[in-house]
């Protein structure tokens, strides 16, 4: 394809994903690789400047204003920046820079974060805002005046006085993290659109033609600059961007002041090694020469200044393609789905394997072997498939099919069933996941299964890694987590990697770890659905591992954060005979079960009866019935053999008809009498005795901690913090009593000094750990 041609279909390729963009708000392709496609396009057109032509994107910004929006002309127009994506860019710049100024000493430069949002002009004359724009094209944009009124950090009105009679602010309109996942959430539960990122539902919240839906969504504004002016703000733009600070105004905390490019360098990596915790999105940073005199006498460019720069962070989407789809097997016999992908650098990892999670993802996406798929990594977060782009669909493209048959051990695959249960009722569908039926027979869950009961959150067993285990296992030396107590040292000194002294040691740390807390056992069992934090509740409300083993799901479901799905998982687990016998047998290899007791005193006479019969779900019955028949009929039994004459003396004739039906089932009489029964034993029936709690200091608090701390781990600062009575959560919210934050902390600070939450650096948290009798 000659020069010409190629240009051609680059404009054509540029103009629809800008169309995509800026106007439908659904992009086609990552940032980066419509960088590179402007890149080589721009490249083109400088080796050819007579084939350039004024509606080239590289002449442009954006896309066209919706029809559904008046237009606005900008009397400035709104151009994009230049972008740097290596050192050696930056550096360019600082030269061309310092040439076009012509001075030999350092340049002052403003740092500020790009973030990832939508660029709109707001206009205030005479202080008051009349006028809210998005860039659109760089020259005329779409009015959005009635929807940016919602946003609640732009002020209608400027603060204090001296703004000029016309003021125009320049900005972006973006979306929190947290803003971004409350959204997705909400939506989700009613059925409605959700976001592929903070960007996109930002873009589509304040594109609303319904001002009232951009009222209700979390948007912020951010302002970078002005535009026109009656007059001139101040000399220099960090002073121009403070000034509107008092003005009311918001601006970036991150804004900061550098001499030079090596600075601007050290801005870049500071904040690249923050980003994860900032509370937004960003994808690089904007370096502005600070004078205005400065950037008056450098101009500009046909799209763009000569006097700032967008420094972009490594893209952490990119395009590749999904060269297969592969199945693995994990601990609870889940058949996964991974995509296998031609390798790509994404955020400065090289990324050749995907999570597509399960087969309903793969239906979501409508994803086929030989795709061209849109890959995310952000941060730690293991990569995803964002979105196929089907325009790149070859076609010999290939449907994703589930295995029939198990890919490690050969057993049947099938589908799980989901069971919902409610009003004394179940119905059953197909659920999103694929189970192999092997279970301990199959060599990847029997490894994945002692991997995790071998883990340091679990019984901490020091030396036994991934690979130890595979070896174990494929040599048939364990079956079960049970063989692990009956490994002699010669028999691990013949797998590879273990000498004498290893091995000998590795059998003393399985020895070691038969002293565990109910807790970290439980967590070591691995249920399902059971994590450390639910292994915790059960230890700690329970008390004893016979009752967790025979605790029925309704009596469960009286401990915190344990609903009857998981409640039934647990269940089951117990029930199951497989999972006894290996219980018996690590009992019996010596295992001795540490902080094991009493049932914790809150729970102590606890129950109710109208709240037992609540929770028997007898369709029609609610609390408010349940409270009425046992004011009315007292006992359970009674409530049983009670006749329609008698009910309906309590409830509505509805009501008192579904209770007859549901206890004439024998099956639920059992089960209401087998829950009561069990509810005398453990001691948390209404006519049990009541204990008094010895009161921990922390008990009823939520703690959260953030950052790194130095003198101990987060780990074993939340085990001394749940020691002394507190909940340890992950998110801040007004009922935080306290945030312990180390260096690094970022968007859960940020939040505890919105809230005006108490805040502990980590010296003033050993303090008060020692002011407890705790030492660290």
């Amino acid at each position: 394809m000659n020069a010409e041609n190629r240009i051609h279909a680059l404009r054509a390729e540029l103009d629809q994903h800008n169309y995509r963009y800026y106007v439908l708000d659904e992009p086609s392709v990552p940032d980066a690789e419509y960088d590179r496609l402007f890149n080589e396009l721009k490249a083109l057109e400088a080796e050819h400047p007579h084939l350039v032509t004024p509606d080239s994107p590289t002449q442009r910004v954006g896309g066209a204003a919706l029809a559904a929006f008046s237009q606005v002309r900008h009397e400035i127009p709104m151009l994009s920046l230049g972008n740097a994506f290596e050192e050696a860019d930056l550096r360019e710049f600082g030269r061309r820079v310092v040439e076009g100024l012509d001075q030999r000493e350092a340049v002052d430069y403003s740092c500020e974060p790009k973030l990832d949002g939508l660029a709109v002009s707001l206009l205030y004359r005479n202080g008051q805002l009349v006028q809210g724009a998005t860039r659109g094209d760089g020259t005329t944009g779409e009015d959005i005046s009635t929807n940016v009124r919602t946003i609640r950090n732009v002020p209608l009105k400027l603060h204090g006085k001296g703004w000029p009679e016309v003021l125009e602010v320049r900005g972006e309109v973006y979306m929190s993290k947290a803003g971004f996942e409350r959204l997705n959430a909400a939506q989700a539960e009613v059925g409605g659109k959700t976001f592929a990122n903070p960007r996109n539902a930002a873009a589509g919240s304040l594109r609303q033609l319904d001002s009232k839906i951009t009222a209700s969504r979390p948007l912020e504004f951010c302002c970078y600059g002005v535009g026109q002016t009656s007059a001139r703000v101040a000399d220099s733009h960090i002073a121009t961007l403070e000034q509107l600070k008092v003005w009311g105004l918001p601006i970036s905390p991150e804004l900061k002041h550098a001499e030079g490019i090596e600075q601007c360098l050290a801005y870049y990596q500071d904040i690249g090694a923050r980003r994860n915790s900032l509370a937004y999105e960003i994808d690089g940073v904007v370096f502005k020469v600070n004078s205005l005199a400065a950037q008056q006498e450098l101009g500009f460019r046909a799209r763009e200044p000569r006097w700032a720069i967008a420094h972009k962070f490594p893209a952490m989407e990119e395009l590749t393609e999904v060269l297969d789809v592969e199945f693995q097997v994990g601990r609870t016999g889940a058949v996964t789905p991974v995509a296998r992908l031609k390798p790509v650098k994404v955020a400065g990892v090289t990324v050749s394997n995907a999570t597509l999670h399960n087969m309903d993802e793969i239906a979501r996406l409508g994803l086929r072997i030989g795709d061209t798929v849109i890959i995310r990594r952000a941060g730690d977060v293991i990569p995803q498939v964002m979105q196929v782009v089907l325009d790149r669909r070859p076609d010999d493209a290939r449907a994703v099919e589930v295995p029939s048959a198990c890919p490690v051990c050969g057993s049947q695959v099938e589908r799980t069933q989901l069971i919902k249960r409610s009003k004394g009722r179940e119905t059953t569908s197909e659920g999103a996941v694929y189970r192999c039926v092997g279970r301990l027979a199959c060599g990847a869950q029997l490894k994945q299964a002692i991997i995790h009961y071998v883990s340091r959150r679990a019984m901490d067993i020091d030396g036994l890694g991934e690979k130890s285990v595979e070896q174990l296992v494929d040599e048939g030396l364990i079956r079960s987590p049970a063989d692990l107590y009956a490994l002699k040292p010669e028999q691990v000194f013949e797998l590879e990697g273990f000498a004498e002294v290893s091995s000998r040691k590795l059998v003393e740390a399985i020895e070691a770890s038969k002293r565990p807390t109910l807790a970290r056992f439980i967590f070591a069992l691995g249920i399902p659905d059971v994590g450390e934090e639910t292994a915790k509740v059960l230890a700690r409300s329970l008390g004893s591992l016979e009752r967790v083993k025979v605790a029925l799901p309704q009596v469960l479901t009286y401990l915190p954060d344990i609903g009857l799905e998981v409640a039934h998982e647990i269940h089951n687990f117990f029930e199951d005979a497989h999972n006894r016998d290996v219980i018996e047998q690590l009992l019996a290899s010596g295992m001795q079960l540490q902080d094991q007791g009493e049932l914790a005193a809150e729970f102590a006479a606890s129950t109710t009866l109208a709240g037992m019969i609540a929770k028997l779900d007898i369709p029609s019955v609610g609390p408010t019935g349940a409270e009425k028949l046992v004011d009315k009929l007292g006992t359970l039994e009674k409530i049983i053999a009670a006749d329609g004459i008698d009910l309906r003396q309590a409830l509505t004739t509805k009501q008192a008809e579904a209770v007859r039906e549901f206890f004439k089932v024998e099956a639920n009489q059992q089960l209401a009498r087998a829950i009561e029964a069990q509810l005398k034993d453990f001691g948390m029936h209404w006519h049990s005795e009541k204990k008094t709690a010895d009161g921990l200091p922390l008990a009823g608090q939520t703690w959260v901690l953030t950052g790194t701390l130095e003198r101990m781990s987060r780990d074993i600062a939340k085990e001394k913090l749940e020691s002394l009575g507190a909940k340890v959560a992950g998110s801040v919210s007004g009922k935080t009593h306290c945030v312990v934050a180390g260096p690094g902390a970022g968007s859960k600070l940020a939040k505890a000094s919105e809230l005006g939450v108490k805040v502990l650096d980590e010296d003033a948290f050993v303090a008060f750990l020692a002011e407890q009798g705790i030492a660290v």
